[in-house]
């Protein structure tokens, strides 16, 4: 062993790789593990070139089922039908896969998700049709480290519209909490907007307590599920959520840019109002009318043309997601979670790692932050070695465990690789 530079003990490279015990641990958790065989659904599993792929939670390996779905689509119904397929089966599919998505991972009854747009734009529509339900209200609630996007389009929406920003104050390596969010509730709380998973930290809020309490405020609350759909089973009907977005390339693997999905709770749809009125979203696109009359139930959030090829991959993973269930989702996610902050506080406590995401796998989503200053300048090495984390302000590496496509020996291996170049970074 030797001394690194935050004089902590070092292992050295040969203490890191006489790791023969984590490893056999590893692979004994696989065999043992139900959701196995599903990895080899994903392409890329089996690659060479990538040792550990740690960031499912940014972007979902395919399934190799897309490849022929998109091939027999673009043949057969691009190719094939043509216009025809807009009143054969599109203009449906928004609908239909939002049901899914409600269904299968969101504990929502049918007509209360659509599939449309990006999170961003869904974000905003939302918001300001929660205000319009709110008119004599002049606050919209937030937490601080809340995901960029989502703090951006509140600011926004504050300065067009003259309202106020109340902030949420929440730990680093934490998120919202019921104590928080009552802090800034006031009776000029309008809309609160927050994650259920944290993007940083994968903290878990209290859903029931906080939209609770956002009620007893006479406020309507937004969840954006983003980092909850498709690792974390939620329950939008039974905590009487009013919205929520999310996206669907992360833990649904829809693919880059794959189209958002927004949920409006049954009672808001009658009076709501949400400002991009597009013709789609009219009671009769087909009539050209000279006036917007809205369309019935949740119809009435889309715009514009549906994004039918973005909506295919997340078909395939609905399947799979439908038949493993969300149970056993989550329950894999915490075993993957649990192993991997075991692993780092084994192989990296030493050098002054620190782990940014509760302890408490209740209270955890399925991905782990680590923090180390050396983490900034390590990013671009790992990936060329064919691991593959991301990097998140100020210093951490977040590590992303999409729960069907990762392994633990694959969780395993990454882990070490990050402990290595760490360990060479400190002794240079």
């Amino acid at each position: 062993m030797r001394r690194g530079e935050n004089n902590g003990v070092v292992p050295t490279y040969t203490d890191l790789m006489n790791d023969d015990s984590r490893l056999a641990a590893a692979r004994r958790l696989d065999a043992e593990d139900p959701l196995a065989p599903y990895r080899l659904l994903f392409e890329g599993h089996d690659d060479d070139a990538i040792t550990a792929y740690l960031d499912g939670n940014s972007l979902g390996r395919p399934l190799s089922a897309t490849i022929g779905r998109l091939t027999a689509f673009v043949r057969d119904q691009w190719g094939g039908r043509l216009i025809r397929g807009w009143d054969e089966d599109w203009l449906q599919l928004p609908q239909q896969v939002g049901d899914r998505i409600g269904r299968i991972t969101l504990g929502a009854g049918p007509g209360q998700c659509v599939v449309a747009d990006s999170t961003s734009v869904l974000l905003y529509k939302v918001i300001r049709a929660a205000l319009a339900l709110r008119p004599e209200r002049s606050e919209i609630v937030i937490e601080r480290d809340n995901f960029p996007t989502d703090r951006f389009i509140v600011e926004g929406i504050a300065a067009d519209r003259g309202l106020s920003v109340r902030w949420v104050e929440a730990d680093h390596d934490a998120g919202p909490t019921p104590e928080g969010v009552s802090r800034v509730l006031s009776r000029d709380t309008a809309v609160v907007v927050l994650s259920h998973v944290a993007y940083r930290s994968a903290h878990i809020a209290d859903m029931e307590a906080i939209t609770r309490q956002v009620h007893d405020a006479g406020a309507l609350i937004v969840w954006d599920l983003s980092h909850s759909v498709g690792s974390v089973p939620v329950h939008l009907d039974a905590c009487g959520a009013d919205f929520a977005v999310g996206c669907s390339y992360k833990y649904l693997n829809g693919g880059p840019g794959a189209p958002a999905w927004a949920y409006v709770a049954q009672r808001h749809q009658t009076d709501l109002s949400q400002p991009i009125q597009g013709w789609l979203g009219s009671a009769d696109p087909f009539g050209m009318g000279s006036g917007y009359q809205p369309a019935e139930g949740i119809r009435r959030m889309v715009s514009g043309t549906p994004p039918i090829l973005g909506m295919l991959a997340l078909q395939d993973m609905l399947d799979v997601l439908e038949d493993a269930g969300m149970d056993a989702v989550r329950a894999k996610s915490v075993r993957l979670t649990s192993f991997a902050v075991d692993t780092v506080e084994e192989l990296m406590g030493s050098y002054g790692v620190t782990i940014a995401s509760p302890r408490d796998p209740d209270q955890r989503g399925s991905h782990l932050t680590i923090d180390h200053p050396e983490f900034r300048t390590m990013l671009s090495d790992l990936w060329n070695d064919g691991v593959i984390p991301d990097f998140r302000n100020p210093d951490g590496l977040r590590l992303g465990l999409s729960p069907l496509s990762t392994s633990f020996e694959e969780t395993f291996i990454g882990i070490r690789a990050i402990a290595e170049k760490l360990q060479a970074n400190l002794l240079d």
